[in-house]
């Protein structure tokens, strides 16, 4: 972490190593994204002296996790629904798109 953090920001640099870590990701690829993403949110807060203007403008690191993880507008992710259609024997499944499972699923719920 850089000189003069906030203790908050060397928790949130821990968490988040310990997350990438804890999905698979070398000790110096954890360190790595923990680093840019606490950095962004302190340019974001103003609490560093320069930021590019994709740190403050972009959308929050927070944000961009839960669309990549099915929780955003998305919706939940090709593989969770076919493990969903998997788990409910729907047959074809496995040569659907996205938009086929998701019209399978909710065929088979009513």
């Amino acid at each position: 972490m850089p000189a003069g953090s906030s203790s908050k920001r060397e928790r949130q640099y821990e968490h988040i190593k310990k997350s990438a870590q804890d999905r698979g990701e070398n000790t110096g690829r954890a360190e790595e994204i923990a680093a840019r993403t606490v950095n962004k949110e302190r340019a974001r807060s103003g609490e560093s002296k320069t930021a590019s203007r994709t740190s403050t403008k972009d959308m929050s690191s927070g944000e961009r996790g839960g669309k990549r993880s099915g929780r955003g507008s998305g919706g939940p992710t090709r593989d969770q629904l076919y493990n969903e259609a998997k788990q409910r024997g729907i047959e074809g499944r496995s040569s659907m798109n996205k938009g086929q499972l998701e019209r399978a699923l909710n065929a088979k719920k009513g």
